[in-house]
């Protein structure tokens, strides 16, 4: 069972736990709540509270050949207006900086695009959120003939995410730029058992038969946009496209360590509207 102590530095805020145990009610019986359930709520109170950031969990590299620079690697930096929660007019916005050297997600690339693919390959248009149109020209691979590097061009004209010929991209991924990225270990945690009620068994076993073993993954080379640089153990956020957040009490000057509280995906919430049909 997880503990109070364990929700809260995962980043569960008292508004959702209380609001989940009311939901929950009392029973005479002993049962099991979908944990679903609780995730639900916490998503929702964050939701409106967590101010939003760009994170990347699993970095690699894209390099803007057309943008301006002085002496590259070091080149222009420029600042883009960024919404702190769009939930909350009143948050106002950020900036992130822009520059010639970024950092995307693994996931936002693939060279050879399945069927239904709409982020970023060969020959293909994006937006990178808050920033520009860019197209992926060519790839650098290492000896294992693995990408490492992604080329680019970027059009100046769609700066803050719109083009004035008014011509559609099919995705919109994030990114960091690489000259100011923050270093993170980044702690994705995951159900604790295999199965939503751990007494299921098989004659002769125990609930430790249903422990999880990858419940929990460390990403040791993570990149947060540096807004997060003085972040607060405690302090939670959206990061966003990929979850909430909290900033553990394990960072150190240099080196932020964030847990995962809950992915964005809401599966209770299509446990409940399907339960509502």
């Amino acid at each position: 069972m997880p503990t109070l102590g364990g929700l809260r530095r995962r980043g569960y805020t008292p508004e959702a736990i209380r609001n989940f145990v009311a939901a929950a009610g009392v029973s005479r019986t002993n049962g099991v709540v979908d944990l679903a359930m609780l995730e639900h709520f916490v998503r929702e109170d964050l939701n409106k509270s967590a101010p939003r950031v760009m994170a990347v969990l699993h970095p690699l590299k894209v390099v803007i050949d057309n943008y301006p620079e002085d002496n590259y690697p070091e080149s222009q930096v420029e600042e883009l207006d960024a919404v702190i929660n769009p939930e909350d007019a009143s948050a106002g916005t950020r900036k992130v900086p822009f520059s010639k050297v970024l950092y995307i997600e693994q996931d936002d690339f693939r060279e050879v695009p399945p069927p239904k693919y709409y982020r970023l390959s060969p020959g293909r248009e994006v937006r990178l959120r808050y920033g520009y149109f860019i197209t992926c020209t060519s790839v650098l691979k290492n000896d294992k003939g693995e990408v490492v590097e992604v080329h680019c061009t970027y059009d100046p004209a769609t700066r803050g995410g719109n083009a004035p010929d008014n011509r559609k991209v099919k995705a919109t991924i994030h990114w960091v730029s690489a000259a100011q990225a923050i270093d993170a270990e980044v702690r994705l945690y995951e159900t604790l058992f295999t199965k939503s009620n751990p007494d299921e068994v098989e004659p002769g076993q125990d609930f430790t038969a249903n422990l999880n073993p990858h419940s929990l993954e460390v990403l040791p080379q993570a990149k947060l946009e540096p807004s997060l640089a003085n972040a607060a153990p405690g302090s939670r956020y959206q990061f966003e496209r990929t979850g909430y957040f909290c900033v553990d009490k394990d960072s150190v000057p240099g080196k932020l360590v964030c847990n995962r509280t809950v992915p964005l995906k809401d599966t209770w919430a299509r446990i409940e509207k399907a339960g509502r049909s």
